[in-house]
């Protein structure tokens, strides 16, 4: 037999899915299958019909027929087995015999014809072997995958290992360069040996250490050139350089001479912190997806406790801390914390009352962590109402609220996006406003937000743009108090309970707050 064509059609005599064997043109084919609904004549029991140059077969299948073109001198027979094979071919890849499922597997379908028929001419093959060769199982592939897998593992393997060397190779420093200069007693390392928070800044900021690294007095370093230029001379060189400087016509400025008069505001280094000889820092971060309709896609808080002690005398003390948590925060203390002083007493203390905190370092005491789905934990809600204008533009509404009004959030700037080469224009703005040209961005810039000033809104309209243009939405902001409600109340002796002075620092700020 010779088949030319294989389609599944409705009894309508549309077409959905045809595939082609032997080489014609698309008009031939299309003819022909134009051609059938009007050679089916009713109360017929046959399942074929001839015309001058081909024959057509099919079989009904509910609302459609699985029909084959073949030329005339074909054998009936084996036309009729060849249909049979393909209308058992379709249910296996449609649950449903309608149009919609039909094309939906077109590709399935067509794949599985392929396996019947070969340049026009049947294949031995069964219903079994088509589903598997459809199915493209490769027992090579399998071999492959699997030893790349296998491969994979052993490198990651060989990464925890050398991880691990590198990290014994550090402790080992860390023992030998501050073992003896940040306790007293000759005791051990309470956090060296767990490796857990314990930071590794005391390695640069140890005595010890800094010692180590400076050269031996005994190098002696070369004589500098009498020609070189020597920085920070006598003063009446400096002096003569200035007064030829006036004599000159320039402006000189009343100065001192070692002052960067050209240091931007900008980029001054803030004041640090005034701390105590026992120094306490709450860092609290949280990470918002916030979909544009306004439900919750993501929020985790993350938090972290550090304890810095600058002085030997208070290095043996415990920590009181107020938790008045209602949400459910996961709390977990150091693995040299007492664990069970923590969760009787609310004290951070080590387990061993006789060894001291590590000094010059911030030693991870405390951390917590929190995750959930619940909108109202929230703590600044952005409302962003971009609307078409009719002129090809887009007006845009977008407001804040504080949520949680026991916050109050300093520097708050919310990053709208904009299209390229676009300019807003604002109408109203509770606040400031700052268009940044090079990043396409307009940033609305709110001081303060608290109790007291816990809503507002900004109103503008750019041309030429569609609402999803101004997606995502950034949000950045500080903050002195924490999300979580923890506080710490008291700092107390080991030996005599006595209290203990001590600063405090809190921040609390995202690291990533957006609307998609």
């Amino acid at each position: 037999m010779v088949l030319i064509a294989a389609a599944v059609c409705t009894k309508g005599g549309k077409t959905m899915i045809s595939r082609q064997f032997v080489e014609m043109t698309k008009a031939r084919i299309e003819g022909l299958l134009a051609a059938f609904p009007k050679l089916m004549t009713a109360g017929k029991q046959h399942t074929f019909v001839e015309t001058d140059s081909v024959r057509y077969v099919y079989q009904p299948m509910e609302k459609l027929y699985m029909l084959l073109i073949t030329t005339k001198t074909s054998n009936i027979l084996e036309d009729l087995e060849t249909l049979r094979l393909f209308s058992k071919v379709i249910p296996e890849y449609c649950r449903n015999l309608d149009e919609k499922e039909i094309i939906d597997n077109a590709f399935n379908l067509i794949f599985a014809f392929d396996e019947i028929v070969a340049l026009g001419y049947r294949e031995s093959v069964n219903l079994a072997q088509i589903k598997t060769f459809v199915e493209m199982d490769s027992h090579e592939e399998k071999v492959y995958q699997a030893v790349r897998q296998t491969q994979e593992r052993e490198a990651k393997q060989k990464m925890r290992e050398k991880a691990k060397e590198l990290q014994r190779q550090r402790m080992e420093f860390g023992k030998k360069g501050l073992g003896r200069s940040n306790y007293s007693g000759g005791g051990s390392d309470a956090f060296g040996s767990s490796g857990g928070i314990s930071s590794s800044s005391s390695i640069s900021t140890s005595p010890m250490a800094m010692s180590e690294l400076k050269p031996s007095p005994a190098i002696s370093k070369p004589a500098p050139s009498r020609n070189a230029l020597k920085l920070g001379g006598k003063a009446k060189d400096v002096d003569s350089f200035v007064d030829q400087l006036k004599s000159e016509g320039e402006k000189i400025s009343n100065a001192p001479a070692n002052a960067p008069t050209s240091l931007s505001v900008a980029s001054r280094p803030k004041p640090d912190v005034v701390t105590d000889s026992v120094h306490l820092r709450m860092e609290d971060k949280v990470v918002v997806r916030i979909d544009r309709d306004g439900s919750l896609q993501a929020f985790e808080l993350s938090g972290l406790l550090t304890l810095r002690i600058s002085d030997e005398k208070m290095a043996r003390i415990k920590v009181e801390i107020q938790n008045n948590d209602a949400k459910g925060i996961q709390l977990q203390t150091h693995p040299n914390v007492d664990k069970e002083l923590f969760k009787t007493r609310g004290l951070i203390g080590l387990k061993n009352s006789a060894k001291p905190f590590p000094l010059n370092t911030d030693v991870g005491v405390l951390k917590w962590r929190w995750q959930t789905q619940d909108e109202s934990s929230v703590p600044l809600t952005i409302n962003c109402w971009p609307s078409e204008n009719g002129e090809g533009g887009c007006d845009v509404n977008i407001e804040y609220e504080l949520e949680h009004q026991r916050l109050e959030l300093q520097d708050v700037c919310i990053s709208i996006p904009l299209p390229l080469n676009s300019h807003p224009s604002v109408a109203e703005c509770d606040g400031d406003y700052h268009h940044d040209s090079r990043k396409n961005v307009l940033q609305w810039n709110l001081p303060v937000i608290d109790a007291s000033n816990k809503a507002g809104s900004m109103e503008f309209s750019v041309p030429a743009s569609i609402p999803g243009d101004f997606f995502p939405v950034q949000v950045s902001f500080s903050s002195k108090i924490p999300y979580a409600d923890l506080k710490a109340t008291n700092v107390l002796n080991v030996d005599d309970d006595s209290a203990v002075k001590f600063s405090t620092e809190t921040v609390f700020y995202p690291d990533k707050y957006e609307i998609v």
